[in-house]
């Protein structure tokens, strides 16, 4: 869907999902066990299923610990920077408190920033060695960090004070599962 032109505001898409918000992912018969359409929507659920219907490779260690610290990782990003940061959020403070793009952007960069801080100080491998959120493979952690970086980007925050994230973001970027679903790659959606 194409945010930027409201496309996820149709009746087509709010009949896809009734929250009108992105993603959504709908499950043809032939990959449902019981031969019926499904629709997933909200990240993490999604995330979630395609970890237990694709197992390899894991997005979660093995672990109890280790995967309990993966999915900190994950929900500061996914709890406490995306959401206030998305569409809608700003869309609602451009209309109802006059927010121009200087002020959309000082409040992105002050939740991204709080967000990042926390998520640098997480990352236990020293900045030379960092390839992922967590261990040798990616995780659940970058799969929601590599998003909000681009965010962050759109936004005009400075990212040099995060060097760890940096260099999760110059490494993914090499890795074709996350080179394909940027968002420069993606077609001009409905």
């Amino acid at each position: 869907m194409h945010l930027g032109k409201n496309a996820h505001l149709g009746e087509d898409f709010k009949a896809i999902n009734p929250q009108q918000l992105v993603p959504a992912l709908v499950l043809e018969a032939a990959d449902s066990p019981d031969q019926t359409e499904h629709t997933l929507i909200q990240s993490p659920a999604i995330i979630e299923w395609l970890e237990e219907a694709y197992p390899t490779p894991p997005l979660l260690p093995t672990d109890p610990f280790e995967r309990a610290q993966v999915r900190a990782m994950a929900a500061v990003v996914g709890c406490d920077v995306h959401p206030i940061n998305n569409k809608r959020i700003l869309d609602y403070l451009r209309k109802q408190f006059g927010a121009d793009e200087a002020a959309i952007n000082a409040w992105c960069g002050n939740w991204i920033g709080a967000g990042f801080d926390a998520l640098e100080a997480l990352i236990a491998q020293p900045s030379s060695e960092v390839r992922y959120c967590f261990g040798t493979t990616p995780t659940l952690a970058d799969v929601y960090l590599i998003p909000q970086i681009e965010s962050a980007r759109r936004f005009k925050v400075d990212l040099s004070r995060w060097p760890k994230i940096m260099a999760i973001d110059a490494h993914c970027a090499t890795l074709a599962a996350f080179a394909e679903a940027a968002p420069a790659r993606q077609p001009d959606a409905a």
